[in-house]
């Protein structure tokens, strides 16, 4: 079933010899194929499967080298997840004809793969957007950071996750009601959950001196984490991927630059999300009282402001961020594990540090520049250290900027 996949234009194929690997849990197969023109080239692949052989998973394909050549994590993910799960959808993705190509703007190729990079990074800087602005509004009312954000957003995926089959077996399976009850549930749960954190842990810990907050944060996202391992499982369940048709925005030659509906989706809630908190930041009376809290609280609680109101307020909001990122890792790579809440919350912390994590425009700044490097990085160098690279901007950041970009450039005791 692989085979086909390795090999973008038509060819026969013939299987030559199955051979054990060089491990028990491993398969060679060498092959030949034919391109449909003079001549046949021989290759070989090595599979390895998970699980032992007693257990579910011993058919599962948990690693692939073709001709020498391993592939990543990523190319993998979307192997099986595309093509081995649903061969036959796979092949009847649709085709552009020469018509349909014809309308679209022309580029140099090198500028036409640059873009495509960029579109496909966009649910990826949508969610990073989304998540990065709910760590400044905590952090710039109450100067801590609360780590468990990146779990508020599994959660939010999850909720989406029941969602979705709702809506599906009350609407008939139409994508729109699956969007719907997905996109409902999700931030619903966060926000519960949000608010409980809020209350519970947040707010009675709000005068405590030292880093009782921190600690305690640190603490809510591991236990987090084993609160979703527990009652959704360890397994990642998926759904189908909602709105995956392709739409043509450019080309070069017969190379289509294309981003899929779904993507297209999840960057326009994202900035909807972002331009519509910022304003209500400088335009409400919500955003005047949380920055006269971030700037000066005590002269603000003597003007009759109270501050765990406002500490509950701003958790609704930056809960429902985060259950609107889980919605879209859900409905666009159609479900996310019990341990994603980490990385995504990582990054995006560092996108909130890079714009200025006391400045909510700051971190959504931030976190769209984080996106864009990791699909740059994705375009030039492997995809296995991006990660490291972008946890390397957060050390060199806070060496020579640790306010941020909107931020101030010496290290003081400001918070905003």
């Amino acid at each position: 079933m692989v085979l086909p996949a390795l090999h973008a234009s038509p060819g026969e194929i013939a299987v030559l010899r199955v051979m054990a690997g060089p491990s028990a849990d491993s398969v060679s197969i060498r092959y030949w194929r034919k391109p449909g023109e003079p001549g046949q080239s021989e290759h070989s692949i090595l599979c390895s499967f998970g699980g032992g052989r007693l257990s579910r998973e011993r058919q599962e394909l948990a690693g692939l080298v073709v001709d020498g050549d391993r592939f990543g994590e990523a190319r993998l993910l979307y192997l099986k997840r595309f093509w081995l799960n649903d061969p036959a959808a796979a092949l009847a993705a649709p085709s552009f004809s020469p018509e349909e190509r014809g309308h679209l703007p022309q580029f140099s190729r090198s500028f036409a793969v640059m873009l495509q990079y960029a579109v496909a990074a966009l649910p990826q800087v949508a969610i990073y957007a989304l998540i990065a602005p709910s760590y400044a509004l905590i952090y710039g009312l109450i100067g801590r950071i609360n780590l468990a954000f990146g779990e508020l957003a599994i959660i939010g995926g999850q909720g989406a996750l029941i969602g979705s089959i709702a809506g599906a077996m009350l609407g008939g399976g139409h994508p729109f009601w699956m969007l719907a009850g997905g996109l409902m549930l999700a931030l619903a749960a966060a926000a519960t959950h949000g608010d409980l954190m809020a209350r519970l842990v947040f707010a009675p810990l709000l005068n405590r001196p030292g880093q009782a907050l921190l600690v305690a944060s640190t603490g809510l996202a591991v236990a987090g984490m084993e609160y979703i391992r527990l009652t959704q499982g360890a397994s990642t369940r998926w759904i189908p991927p909602l709105l995956n048709t392709p739409v043509m925005l450019a080309r070069h030659e017969d190379f289509i630059v294309t981003a899929t509906e779904g993507g297209l989706l999840a960057a326009l809630l994202a900035l909807t999300a972002a331009v519509t908190l910022v304003a209500v930041m400088r335009s409400s009376a919500f955003g005047r009282s949380w920055r006269a809290m971030a700037q000066e609280p005590t002269a603000a609680a003597l003007f009759g402001i109270d501050i765990k109101a406002v500490l509950i307020r701003s958790f609704a909001i930056a809960s429902l961020l985060a259950g609107l990122a889980g919605f879209i890792m859900t409905a666009h790579y159609g479900g996310i594990g019990f341990s994603g809440g980490l990385a995504i919350g990582l990054k995006a912390l560092i996108g909130a540090v890079l714009g200025g994590i006391g400045s909510v425009g700051g971190a959504v700044l931030g976190a769209i520049l984080i996106g864009v490097f990791e699909a740059l990085w994705s375009a030039v160098f492997t995809l296995e250290h991006a990660d490291m690279a972008v946890y390397s901007i957060l050390v060199i950041l806070l060496i020579l900027r640790p306010g941020g970009l909107l931020g101030w450039a010496q290290g003081s005791l400001r918070r905003v």
